[in-house]
């Protein structure tokens, strides 16, 4: 059996607790810093005060944005389990156990006794070209953004014409974010082409109808970061699974979950209006939903989720995409 890990992760520290007795709750804890050397630090401690090989250790941590990632790698990289799990979760968890105090060893804590009591999955660091090209498009969401602000802002001067220094300056930054945009989406087709399973990956995405250049990068960087077994695990992850509520007479109508990354979902948003139109599958589908007395977001929900496994599926049978087959 596993001795089983907890790690509270946040940007300056990690507060590290081993749960040394499930049953009685006996722990010992310790702080290190979230650099390179307090993991060296935690490692040397583990070894010491657990006695036992690093790949019989079990970490579970949650995912906090970036802060847990040189950490997981590290402990991956020294045969060390590790499990990074949703925070919500773990937050639910928590709750179920009764949970009255919020501090950093508390966290730790729970993250301990969840993975004693769920043991689940272990975490596999993604591919070193999917880490890059997830850098990219994180870099160009980025840019886009700060251009859609500085348009804003233009538009507003330029309404109240209060100033034509402030306008060449916005005028000026446009210029400049749209040259880098351009710059930065020829190195993502350069990345890709230099990797020829991702060229072909993204080649068999963009045969799906609706699927365009910008939501076939994304769902390869979605579907070649994590081993997913199935398209509804990829849905799942996604947040586009249908949610019911329900509740003795009470009958709520399904949303979808939001449980992914919200900005992976609104480009899919975008797609699927578009496959509702022009995707053979996803256009029958939203017909006969709507004939069945769903409504329009209902029936927008299902093409999201439509167009997900049709993604999944033509790269996982390395087939460009096909009405009938799919």
């Amino acid at each position: 059996m596993r001795s089983v890990i907890g790690i509270d992760v946040s940007k300056a520290k990690i507060d590290v607790l081993w749960l040394k007795d499930v049953a009685a709750l006996k722990a010992k804890s310790k702080v290190f810093g979230n650099d390179r050397k307090g993991h060296v630090e935690l490692l040397a401690w583990l070894s010491k005060q657990i006695n036992r090989p690093l790949n019989e250790l079990h970490v579970v941590m949650e995912a906090t944005g970036i802060y847990h990632e040189a950490l997981a790698h590290c402990l991956f990289d020294h045969q060390v389990n590790v499990s990074v799990i949703n925070p919500a979760h773990a937050r639910d968890f928590a709750k179920g156990l009764g949970a009255v105090h919020k501090t950093d060893k508390a966290d730790s804590l729970i993250l301990a006794r969840y993975g004693a009591m769920v043991d689940p999955a272990l975490w596999q660091p993604e591919p070193q070209a999917i880490r890059e090209l997830k850098a990219l498009l994180a870099r160009i969401e980025a840019l886009e953004a700060d251009l859609q602000r500085e348009k804003n802002r233009l538009e507003k001067t330029e309404f109240n014409a209060t100033s034509s220094i402030v306008m060449d300056s916005l005028h000026k930054m446009i210029g400049e974010l749209e040259a880098e945009r351009q710059r930065m989406e020829k190195e993502i087709d350069d990345h890709i082409d230099r990797h020829p399973d991702l060229k072909n990956d993204l080649r068999l995405l963009r045969s799906i109808p609706g699927v365009g250049p910008v939501v076939s990068r994304v769902m390869l960087s979605v579907i070649r970061s994590r081993a997913f077994t199935t398209a509804g695990e990829c849905a799942a992850f996604l947040g586009v699974i249908p949610k019911l509520k329900e509740s003795g007479v009470f009958r709520g109508r399904t949303t979808l979950s939001k449980k992914g990354p919200p900005n992976v979902r609104a480009k899919l948003y975008m797609a699927a209006i578009v496959a509702s139109q022009h995707n053979p599958n996803i256009k029958a589908q939203k017909e006969r939903l709507l004939m069945n007395g769903k409504n329009k977001m209902q029936a927008l929900g299902a093409a999201m989720r439509k167009l997900v496994h049709q993604c999944f599926g033509v790269l996982k049978h390395q087939t460009e995409y096909c009405q009938q087959a799919i």
